[in-house]
């Protein structure tokens, strides 16, 4: 008998985990990433001849739950139409029952990867502007994405920014709208707490906690240096919009520091935390303590000391950029002097120079 090879076997075995494309428009070009629920692979739309993403279920679900999972996921990306939120172009089932959908494909780096390299801080800011803008359309359509975080987001080759993932996003009613998303249950109906951890775990079977980045199913949902108090204490019905802001202030910690740390709490000073080590000053002291204190309010304990939402964080932001004083910190008068010197610096050089000549002027008349 001969026996086949360790490589030759593991070569089976991917091979025979590619999904079977035929009945569809799409050819299978090679396998891209792997998720908690599904695989994301390269194809080519036939039709169009266009390179697309598609996430295929791992198995064929037997239950039936993780396809009606796959399928809120695709529907609940398909409602938020924004420049930085990837869209959905198709949704459909293969032959052997796996539920499917094809997204943009989106070429360029995880937010992780792109601050590695050599990046200026305003570009990072503005990069992270357009994140908190994308959220923040998502939650005036009722959408919280609960696992916000570098990974999740891309940045394209001409500074294109997309929020990925929205596998965990909840939906609540959206703001004005009076109205719940199609296919939510009315709070009352869902027993709160109890039944949405119930029907997490009948998805999943049990809590995965194999790395410290990898996001956990069940009562706590979201990946754990980026999850808020209420978030890691399977608060559901605690959890808004507010919570998605505290995973931007860690993303912004992030940039700043090269870092995850979670922690940090908004008291008398600037920074304050219960982990001094938490503190990006710490990590990084050129960061101006304007800018911390945006990431700290951000990233406040309690729910009410953060910015009321993703747009209010990205405002603040902006006015950072701009050289204006931010709302999350209160200057001094020798800070407001420093600003403003910095801020009309050219006007004041001009007001210096003139100054001088007319002096010399003068100089040489009196001699």
């Amino acid at each position: 008998m001969n026996w086949l090879s360790d490589k030759l076997v593991a070569h089976l075995r991917s091979v025979a985990d590619l999904p079977d494309l035929s009945g569809t428009k799409y050819r299978l070009l090679e396998k891209f990433s792997r998720g908690g629920m599904g695989t994301i692979y390269l194809a080519e739309d036939a039709s169009l001849g266009r390179k697309v993403a598609m996430k295929v279920l791992h198995a064929p679900d037997a239950t039936g739950d993780l396809s009606a999972r796959m399928l809120r996921e695709a529907r609940v990306i398909a409602q938020l139409e924004h420049p930085s939120i990837v869209p959905v172009h198709d949704v459909g089932e293969l032959p052997d029952g796996r539920v499917f959908y094809v997204m943009k494909f989106v070429q360029g780096s995880r937010l992780d990867q792109y601050a590695q390299d050599t990046r200026s801080l305003p570009d990072l800011l503005r990069i992270f502007q357009k994140v908190c803008e994308a959220v923040a359309f998502a939650h005036a359509h009722g959408v919280i994405h609960r696992d916000l975080k570098p990974e999740n987001i891309m940045v394209g080759a001409f500074g294109e920014v997309l929020v990925m993932d929205w596998g965990l996003a909840k939906i609540v009613e959206a703001e004005g709208r009076g109205r719940r998303a199609e296919g939510e249950r009315p709070r009352a109906e869902s027993g709160g707490l109890r039944a949405e951890s119930e029907e997490q775990n009948s998805v999943n079977g049990k809590v995965a906690a194999s790395a410290a980045h990898e996001t956990l199913h069940g009562t706590v949902m979201g990946t754990p240096a980026y999850m808020a108090p209420e978030q890691k204490r399977g608060e559901i019905d605690q959890i808004d919009q507010r919570t998605d802001v505290f995973a931007l202030g860690a993303i912004l910690y992030f940039l700043l520091t090269g870092q995850s740390k979670v922690g940090l709490a908004q008291k008398d000073s600037p920074i304050s935390t219960t982990n001094s080590n938490a503190s990006p000053a710490l990590l990084n002291t050129k960061i101006p303590k304007s800018l911390m204190a945006i990431c700290a309010k951000a990233m406040a304990e309690e729910k009410a000391q953060r910015f009321a939402g993703a747009l209010d964080l990205a405002k603040d932001i902006e006015r950072f950029l701009n050289g204006l004083a931010v709302s999350s910190y209160k200057e001094n008068i020798f800070e407001k002097a420093w600003r403003w010197l910095k801020q009309y610096r050219f006007i004041v050089l001009l007001v210096l120079v003139y100054l001088l000549v007319r002096i010399l002027l003068i100089l040489l008349l009196r001699s």
